[in-house]
């Protein structure tokens, strides 16, 4: 059982995800489809960062947080595979929304990241629940 430092975190990480997902929306109906890809990816990045709070378990870098969660979490089908996906669909797109000058970024390309992210993020908070409480 995690102890209430790690619980409280969990429930922070959990909110800040939630957070970005709102974000993300407000940005798409803005169009401003650069930003809510970013606030996308930050939702499962946070989501992710809720789970590994529970075991105690954090990285300093992107990959490793991917890393510590796919090990942990989906290699042992705590998660589905089809999560790895998720993950590696935002990195990559929001890696180069960030960081490529001249990468596009489409609105059905968005709003398919911020179901995903719903998705991811759902999923997650029915894995917490019984664990935060």
């Amino acid at each position: 059982m995690p102890d209430d430092n790690n619980k409280h975190l969990a429930k922070y990480r959990i909110e800040q995800a939630r957070s970005c997902l709102d974000a993300a929306e407000i940005l798409l109906n803005a169009e401003d489809y650069r930003g809510a890809l970013n606030r996308s990816y930050y939702c499962i990045f946070n989501a992710m960062r809720a789970v590994l709070a529970i075991d105690g378990v954090d990285a300093k870098k992107h990959t490793g947080v991917i890393s510590f969660f796919r090990q942990r979490y989906i290699k042992s089908n705590i998660f589905s595979v089809g999560f790895s996906d998720i993950i590696n669909g935002l990195f990559m797109a929001r890696n180069n929304s960030d960081y490529e000058d001249f990468f596009i970024v489409l609105k059905d390309d968005v709003t398919l990241q911020i179901n995903n992210a719903k998705e991811f993020l759902a999923v997650i908070k029915t894995y917490l629940e019984p664990l935060l409480s």
